[in-house]
């Protein structure tokens, strides 16, 4: 057994809209990329994003750097225990028992600077949808999972907190002095992996846009053995499971398959797959017309801002 409920990230979405907006100019794979880095305070200080994405970081990150971190507010956050905190949850898997052993604090101290955190509107913490392992409360379960616990994710709710702790705190000093190569050279390797949540986030808003918002439930999902983009359900019962794929290269069939099989291990009765993918999709996948298989491209957000102005 699954536990399914809404999740929905409108707050997300909203914002993504915003940047959009405010940028008119950008196409759809630029917007995404650069909300990555810059989404929720285009309203706040003043982004010229018609360069290049290695020209903006730069300028912006090394140049300007004072101004932006002027923006982290309130500035206490640049501090410890915060700053090791929020840096924990930027580069790590989200777990909360992660965050404060990288952290270093004791889950009591921890506990109580999220709560603060969340009291800020910084993070938010998305809860496990996990079965619990026992199904009566003197089962035994088996030694393997004694020491697995159950446990939410913290999540920022403005992505540009996201970057800026993940990629640009860690490396503060260097950057006040514009000594920038450590840092540049670490954007670069793993700037791909903030396009993925973004990515991933706005794909579930657009699974629900498919649906005419009619989802029960959506969000990503982890358990013991997996972890996976999407897990939807419809209000018909309907399951829905997928993978969203922020590549620079199509998605082959070789994907679904590996999908399929996780779903597998977990134990999941899947309905109807979906992947989501930057780059498209083999000519074998596209070939297959699978009615329970549902393909988005990234042409296809586009779809997920013009409905909602035009609802708007």
């Amino acid at each position: 057994m699954i536990y399914l409920y809404l999740t929905k990230e409108k707050a997300i979405k909203r914002k993504f809209q915003n940047f959009c907006n405010h940028f008119g100019y950008l196409e759809l794979e630029e917007a995404i990329e650069l909300f990555s880095v810059f989404g929720g305070i285009e309203d706040m200080v003043d982004l010229d994003l018609f360069d290049d994405i290695n020209s903006i970081i730069r300028f912006n990150f090394i140049d300007k750097y004072q101004e932006l971190a002027n923006t982290i507010s309130p500035s206490y956050l640049l501090e410890e225990p915060y700053r090791n905190i929020l840096i924990a949850i930027a580069r790590g898997d989200a777990r909360v028992s992660n965050i404060f052993r990288k952290a270093r604090v004791g889950d009591s101290f921890g506990m109580k600077i999220l709560e603060e955190l969340i009291e800020l509107n910084i993070i938010k913490f998305e809860a496990s949808r996990e079965a619990p392992l026992k199904k009566y409360s003197n089962q035994k379960l088996e030694k393997s999972l004694r020491s697995y616990k159950i446990e939410p994710k913290v999540r920022f709710k403005i992505p540009f907190y996201r970057f800026w702790f993940g990629f640009v705190e860690p490396y503060s000093k260097n950057l006040s002095l514009k000594k920038s190569e450590k840092f540049f050279n670490n954007f670069q390797q793993h700037f791909s992996r903030l396009n993925s949540l973004v990515f991933e986030q706005l794909s579930n808003e657009l699974l629900n846009e498919y649906y005419s918002n009619q989802l029960q439930s959506m969000g990503s999902y982890w358990d013991k053995n997996s972890e996976f983009d999407i897990l939807a359900k419809t209000k018909d019962g309907e399951i829905i499971l997928g993978e969203c794929k922020y590549k620079n290269r199509r998605v082959c069939k070789s994907e679904l398959s590996k999908l399929k099989q996780k779903a597998k291990i977990s134990g999941i009765e899947v309905d109807k797959f979906v992947l989501f993918s930057k780059s498209g999709f083999s000519n074998e996948l596209l070939a297959m017309r699978d009615k329970n298989l549902l393909l988005f491209k990234l042409n296809d957000f586009k779809s997920l801002i013009m409905i909602d102005y035009q609802k708007n």
